[in-house]
């Protein structure tokens, strides 16, 4: 039963990151968005949470890179909003 509900948090995340993907590739969202950062930060936690049950340590390195990518992204986000507010 508990292998289920880390098969489902893992499958959940993929689909998070992948979606993120598509979406880009569709051109529904931008590199540079906020749906596309927090889908994918959002993914790549519960990709990690999955891991705590199976571990693979080559998608643990890339799930680390992938939440730092995303929080880059975010902090990109998040300046760029405060400089538009302030002009």
């Amino acid at each position: 039963m508990i292998a289920l509900l880390f098969d489902i948090i893992g499958m959940t995340g993929t689909f998070l990151v992948v979606g993120s993907f598509f979406l880009l590739q569709l051109g529904k969202t931008s590199p540079t968005s906020l749906m596309y950062n927090m889908m994918n930060l959002t993914g790549a936690i519960l990709l990690l949470i999955s891991l705590c049950y199976n571990f693979n340590l080559a998608s643990f390195v890339i799930e680390i890179f992938w939440i730092a990518a995303s929080l880059i992204g975010l902090y990109k986000y998040v300046k760029n909003r405060r400089a538009v507010t302030a002009s």
